[in-house]
């Protein structure tokens, strides 16, 4: 099969919602921060988010690098992986079954943000997967959940298995495979990655150290998880709104392209 070449797309932003257009520039940030951040694994890899008021989603062109998305270049599917708009890129078949898999239950998701980052993959390997052994950790045990590997995700039938491990939980670690964080903004999706990557690299590196660990007490955590349930049910959310704009600005800096 070939593979179409690079293209600059011309801007579609005249053919879309307003929605739809602020929804592909964070899309297309969000991506472009990832590759800035070395969460990127060539063009594999996936980050999916909501056409405001749809049950369509936007997801990468199969064939693009993370650093080189745009607003314009990015695929508009519906529920069973039909493009809705021409685009000379395919999607990935692995990332439609784990992202559809999360989009058609979780009404609560605007986006999903999916990672094979070494540290990620390596805590997935571990039989306890995160240890309650930093601050960055407690937020992700606050709503976490595990999903044993299948395989490539190429299983439609795999689908109400992860549907059924995700559950309510925000943070997915999908054992020997990597890490996967959804929420009610993109903003706050990118987020959760940091904080869920961030853990796993203490950890790895925290383990590497040969000392023994000390784990935070059980009572904090409890307290932990039940202070972060009532922030992440506030307006606020997980704290993407504060930390995004001063994303944006850093991006903006250095690798502005995305907006195109």
């Amino acid at each position: 099969m070939s593979v179409a070449p690079v293209q600059s797309p011309h801007s579609i932003k005249d053919k879309v919602s307003a929605a739809e257009w602020q929804t592909r520039i964070d899309l297309a940030a969000c991506y472009r921060l990832v590759a800035l951040h070395g969460w990127d694994d060539l063009i594999f890899t996936h980050i999916s988010a909501k056409v405001p008021g749809t049950e369509d989603f936007l997801i990468n062109p199969f064939g693009l690098m993370f650093h080189e998305m745009t607003a314009s270049s990015l695929v508009k599917v519906d529920q069973a992986g039909n493009k809705l708009m021409d685009s000379p890129y395919e999607i990935n078949p692995a990332g439609y079954t784990i992202h559809s898999a999360v989009h058609e239950v979780r009404h609560d998701v605007a986006c999903v943000l999916h990672t094979h980052t070494a540290a990620g993959v390596a805590v997935s390997a571990q039989t306890q997967g995160i240890l309650p052994i930093s601050q960055q950790s407690l937020f992700v045990l606050s709503s976490l959940a595990y999903h044993a590997y299948e395989g490539v995700a190429l299983n439609h039938e795999e689908k109400a298995r992860l549907q059924a491990d995700l559950g309510e939980n925000n943070f997915l670690m999908l054992h020997n495979h990597g890490l996967l964080t959804c929420g009610g903004t993109i903003a706050d999706t990118f987020l959760m990655m940091f904080t869920f990557q961030r853990a796993c690299e203490i950890q790895v590196l925290a383990q590497n150290g040969g000392a023994e660990l000390i784990a935070i007490e059980p009572q904090i955590l409890a307290g932990a998880k039940a202070m972060i349930a009532g922030v992440t049910k506030s307006a606020q959310g997980m704290g993407g709104a504060l930390a995004w704009p001063a994303l944006l600005r850093k991006l903006d800096k250095q690798d502005p392209g995305y907006k195109l």
